[in-house]
Formats: C-alpha cells, structure tokens, sequence
C-alpha cells in the first residue's frame, strides 16, 4: 500500500510542475507581446515608422525564443 501511494504522490508532483511549467510558458509569451505592442507604440508616437518600430520590437520574441529554447535543452538534460 505505501509503494502506491508513494507512485501517486511522484504522479501528482509531476502533473503539478508540468502544469507549472505551461502557466509559466503561456504567461511569459503573453508578457512578451503586451511588451512588444506597447514598444511599437511608444516608438510610433515618437515619430518612428510603423515597419522600423516592428523590426525593433521582434528582437524582443528573438530573445524570448532563445530563452524558452535554452530552458527546453536544460530540461531535456
């Protein structure tokens, strides 16, 4: 009886990170655009093309693309 409820307390702890870790993701990709289009906007208002502004704000999903790869290779380490 112990080795079952030890198995089901792993299981739950694993579904809980795992459900942590997808909070965590779609948060932070939610984050990242609200930040993008407010920069869009603050660089439009100062006078910067609509093409320039969105060509500086991508830098801003590069990095998180390269954050959230550099998290996936540690985790399947």
């Amino acid at each position: 009886m112990v080795k079952i409820q030890s198995i089901l307390s792993i299981v739950a702890s694993i579904v809980k990170i795992a459900g942590s870790l997808f909070i965590l993701w779609a948060t932070f990709g939610w984050k990242v655009r609200k930040t993008r289009r407010a920069f869009e906007r603050e660089l439009i208002k100062q006078g910067m093309s609509k093409e320039n502004a969105r060509e500086l704000s991508t830098h801003y999903k590069v990095l998180k693309d390269q954050l959230m790869s550099t998290l996936t290779h540690v985790l399947r380490r």
